[in-house]
């Protein structure tokens, strides 16, 4: 049995898009706080957190105003899913070099990892990374997503499993598959995963 005070989220939503900003301000104050601590554990930034919640709430408004939205009493978990994928989209748009380990323990990057680097090596670097940020985007959603949030946000696959809302083995299984497509696709590149990749 709920415990909320109040109208409904249902309720609240048909008097915003009557024109109740008061209605719309009373949906934020319900969920602001728990959208911000989802945001601020994957991004574990404060100040990235604010401004993706700014973010949120902006989508939410664009999405009820052009009357995209099916309200069946499922505001929370559309709103919850909004903010974790604009917390995803944020890495995939951030310039960090991801160390992601195959199955068989070896990095991926490798080639990364220059001593003394020129600017053909940095340029070696950045068109590497943008390769495999390239061939992540390719790789099926819920396999992605999971690659992301273990190697580029750096979660435990318990904090995966709780953040995706599936057990441990289901995170586990998506990124094995996630690994194995990735190497496939590299191969059909004809890109080694060893330091012998950009021979000197």
């Amino acid at each position: 049995m709920s415990k909320r005070i109040g109208p409904k989220d249902s309720e609240l939503i048909a008097q915003y898009r009557n024109g109740s900003d008061v209605a719309f301000d009373l949906l934020v104050d319900r969920y602001q706080s728990k959208i911000y601590t989802t945001i601020v554990l994957i991004v574990k930034d404060q100040r990235v957190a604010e401004d993706l919640l700014q973010d949120v709430f902006v989508k939410v408004v664009k999405t009820l105003q052009s009357d995209k939205y099916n309200e069946e009493g499922k505001f929370q978990p559309w709103v919850m899913r909004i903010a974790h994928n604009l917390a995803i989209d944020y890495f995939r748009k951030a310039k960090r070099y991801p160390t992601i380990v195959m199955e068989n323990g070896s990095n991926l990057l490798n080639s990364l990892q220059f001593a003394e680097e020129t600017v053909e090596d940095r340029q070696i670097k950045e068109d590497t990374v943008q390769l495999v940020k390239r061939l992540i985007e390719e790789l099926p959603e819920t396999q992605k997503e999971v690659l992301i949030m273990r190697h580029y946000l750096d979660l435990s696959f318990q904090e995966i499993a709780e953040q995706t809302g599936v057990s441990i083995n289901t995170a586990l299984g998506r990124m094995r598959y996630a690994l194995i497509h990735l190497r496939k696709k590299m191969k059909q590149l004809n890109i080694a995963y060893d330091k012998t990749i950009y021979p000197k």
